[in-house]
C-alpha cells in the first residue's frame, strides 16, 4: 500500500519514464536504421534488429502479465526494467548486426513486462476517482513516445552516435528503477498458482512464426515462398495448440472467459484496430513530408509534433471524463474524431496547405488519445486485482499486434502502389527504364534527399511526387476500413462505466481497487 501522496507521486514518476523508455524504442532505432547498417553492414540481416525485438515483446506480454498476477506486480516490473537496460548497454557495444538483433532479443524480454504491468500498478495503487487522470498521463506518454522517438533518434545519430540511441536508455531506467524499488511497496496480495508451461510455449512459438513470416514476407522471400508458408502454417499449428492448452490449464495465461464479458472484448478489438492505423500515420506522414513537400528528416519528425499534442489532449480528455459518463460514449467521441481526420488526410495533394496538414493532424491525434487511456481502463473494468495484470497485458498484445499487421499489410499496399504509379508515369520499372539510376523504390527516404532531390529532373520529379503522394494519401483511405470496424466495436461496448465509491458505502463498479 503506498504511503502518502508524495510516494505515490514518485511511483508514478518512475512508471512514466519507464513506459517513455520501452514505447520509444523501437520508433528511436528505425530513425538509425539506415547509420547502423552503414557501420556495422548486414544489409540483408537488418530485418532482424527490429523483428527480434517485437517478437520478445509480444509474447512476452501476457506471460508477464499473468506472472506479474500470480506472484506481484513489483517484482516482474524490476526484473523487466533490469533485463531491458542490460540489453540497452549491450545493444550500444554491438560488432556487427547479427549481435545487434541478439541483444535486441534481450532488450524485447525486458520490454515485455514494462508497459503492461506498469499500467496495472496505476490500477492497484490509485483509487477508482483517480485513475481516468492517472491513465489519461500515461497514455500521453505513450502518444509523445511516438514522435519522440524519431526526433531523438535523428538528433543522436547526426550529432553524437547510433550507439547513444541504446545508452540514453541507461540513465531513464536507472531513475526509474530507483524510484520504483525505494517507494512501491505492495500490499501482498498475490495468488500463487501453478504455470501454464504449455500455454506459454505454444504462445511463444507461434508468436514467433507470424512476426517473422510478416517481417520477412516480401522482403527476403516472396509470399508465395516455401519458407514464407512454413512459417504461417506454423503459426496456425502452435496457435491452434495454444487454444487448446488454455482450454485445459488451471489458470491460463490469457484467460478466455474475460472475452465473454462485452466491454473487455471490444477494448481487444478497438486496441488491434486503433493500432493498426495509429502506425501507419507515426510512418507514412514523415515521408510524405519528406518526399513530397521537400523537407529534410528531422523536419519530418517535427511535423508529428501536432499529432502528439492531440493525443495528449485526446488522452486527458478521456481520462478527466472516465468517470463522469460511460467508456462507449467517450470512445464514439473518438472514432469519429479519427475517421474525421483519417478522412481529411487521405485528401492531401501536393498542393495541400502545410497549416491544413497540421490541422488534420490534430483531429487525428486527438481521436486516437482517447484510446490510450480508455482501452486499459475498460480492459480491467470490474476485475478482480489477480487478474488485472493478465487483462492489461492482453490489451497491450492486442495494439502490439495490430501495429505489426498494419504497418506490414499497409506498408505492402503502399509500395506496390508507388511502383505502379512510377511505372505507369516514367514507364519503366526499378532497375530499367527511364527513372533506372534515379529511383530507389525501396527506400523513398533515400531517394528525398536533398541531394538526390537536386539531381532529378524537375519534370521527372513531378511525377515520382505525385506517385508518392497518392500511393501514401490512398493508404489513408484504406484505413477508413478498419477505423469503420471500430465504429461497431464502439457500440458493442455496453453502458457500463467507472463507479466512484461513495463515503461510507461500496463501490460496485471496481471489485478490488485497491491494492
Amino acid at each position: 500500500m503506498v504511503a502518502n501522496v508524495k510516494q505515490t507521486r514518485l511511483i508514478l514518476a518512475g512508471l512514466l519514464l519507464g513506459i517513455l523508455m520501452s514505447a520509444m524504442d523501437n520508433t528511436i532505432v528505425a530513425t538509425a536504421m539506415g547509420t547502423i547498417v552503414a557501420d556495422l553492414g548486414g544489409l540483408d540481416k537488418f530485418v532482424w534488429v527490429t523483428s527480434a525485438y517485437m517478437v520478445a515483446v509480444m509474447a512476452g506480454m501476457p506471460i508477464f502479465g499473468k506472472l506479474s498476477d500470480m506472484y506481484g506486480r513489483k517484482r516482474f516490473y524490476v526484473f523487466g526494467l533490469i533485463v531491458f537496460l542490460f540489453g540497452s548497454a549491450l545493444c550500444g557495444l554491438a560488432q556487427s548486426i547479427v549481435q545487434l538483433s541478439l541483444f535486441r532479443a534481450i532488450q524485447g524480454i525486458g520490454g515485455g513486462a514494462l508497459m503492461p504491468i506498469a499500467f496495472t500498478i496505476v490500477f492497484d495503487i490509485f483509487p477508482p476517482e483517480k485513475r481516468g487522470r492517472m491513465t489519461g498521463l500515461l497514455g500521453s506518454v505513450f502518444g509523445t513516445s511516438s514522435v519522440l522517438g524519431p526526433l531523438l533518434g535523428a538528433y543522436l545519430t547526426e550529432y553524437i552516435s547510433w550507439h547513444w540511441i541504446f545508452y540514453v536508455n541507461l540513465p531513464i531506467g536507472i531513475v526509474s528503477l530507483f524510484l520504483i524499488l525505494r517507494h512501491y511497496k505492495e500490499s501482498g496480495q498475490t495468488s500463487k498458482q501453478r504455470i501454464d508451461w504449455w500455454g506459454a510455449v505454444t504462445l511463444v512459438v507461434a508468436v514467433v512464426c507470424l512476426m517473422f513470416a510478416l517481417e520477412l514476407g516480401g522482403k527476403q522471400f516472396a509470399w508465395d515462398s516455401g519458407a514464407i508458408i512454413g512459417l504461417f502454417g506454423g503459426f496456425a499449428v502452435f496457435f491452434i495448440g495454444f487454444l487448446i492448452a488454455e482450454t485445459k490449464a488451471a489458470e491460463p495465461i490469457i484467460s478466455f472467459w474475460m472475452f465473454r464479458r462485452r466491454l473487455f472484448a471490444s477494448s481487444q478489438a478497438l486496441a488491434f484496430l486503433y493500432g493498426a492505423t495509429f502506425v501507419i500515420l507515426t510512418v507514412y506522414i514523415p515521408i510524405f513530408v519528406q518526399a513530397v513537400y521537400g523537407g529534410s528528416a528531422t523536419n519530418a519528425g517535427f511535423i508529428l509534433t501536432p499529432m502528439m499534442l492531440g493525443s495528449v489532449a485526446g488522452s486527458a480528455v478521456g481520462g478527466v471524463f472516465t468517470n463522469r459518463t460511460s467508456f462507449r460514449n467517450l470512445m464514439i467521441v473518438s472514432v469519429f474524431a479519427y475517421a474525421i481526420g483519417m478522412g481529411l488526410l487521405a485528401l492531401l495533394t501536393p498542393d495541400t496547405a502545410r497549416s491544413l496538414l497540421t490541422l488534420y493532424m490534430i483531429i487525428a491525434g486527438f481521436g486516437v488519445g482517447f484510446s490510450f487511456s480508455l482501452l486499459p481502463t475498460a480492459s480491467i473494468h470490474n476485475l478482480e486485482m489477480r487478474h488485472r495484470g493478465s487483462a492489461n497485458s492482453t490489451n497491450s498484445f492486442f495494439r502490439s499486434l495490430g501495429m505489426t499487421l498494419g504497418i506490414t499489410v499497409f506498408g505492402t499496399i503502399q509500395s506496390k502502389l508507388f511502383a505502379s504509379k512510377l511505372q505507369a508515369s516514367l514507364g519503366g520499372t526499378e532497375g530499367q527504364g527511364p527513372g533506372s539510376g534515379l529511383v530507389n523504390l525501396g527506400d523513398p527516404r533515400e531517394l528525398f534527399t536533398p541531394e538526390k532531390r537536386a539531381q532529378i529532373p524537375s519534370a521527372m520529379l513531378d511525377q515520382i511526387v505525385d506517385a508518392m503522394s497518392g500511393s501514401i494519401t490512398y493508404m489513408f483511405l484504406l484505413a477508413l476500413i478498419p477505423i469503420a470496424l471500430s465504429v461497431v466495436a464502439v457500440f458493442l461496448m455496453g453502458n457500463e462505466r467507472v463507479t466512484v465509491k461513495k463515503p461510507g458505502g461500496e463501490n460496485p463498479g471496481s471489485a478490488g481497487s485497491r491494492g
